[in-house]
């Protein structure tokens, strides 16, 4: 089992654009053997130190495989709506992990 945390920095206006895109392609995650652990949109007042700045989300998605990971990534339905999350995300953490 592998574990993706994404830290997602949303452009400044643009968080409506971004909720359009994650209700498109969250639901995709189940074709590819994945699911959503924890989608947490952190206050300000939660973070207590950071040196990248002032996260909009933070995903721990979890997939069997790589490969699973690949085919979400890969997936033709949810390129279709990169354009949402190209106009909406500034930047994107993600960091691969195992359960120890």
């Amino acid at each position: 089992m592998l574990y993706y945390t994404q830290i997602l920095f949303i452009k400044p206006g643009q968080e409506t654009v971004f909720h359009s895109f994650e209700d498109q392609v969250l639901p995709l995650l189940q074709r590819h053997q994945g699911e959503l652990l924890y989608r947490v949109r952190p206050s300000e007042a939660s973070v207590i130190a950071t040196t990248v700045g002032h996260p909009y989300e933070i995903h721990l998605v979890t997939f069997k495989t790589r490969a699973d990971f690949e085919a979400y990534r890969d997936d033709p339905e949810r390129k279709r709506h990169l354009a949402l999350k190209d106009q909406s995300i500034d930047r994107v953490l993600l960091i691969e992990g195992a359960a120890l």
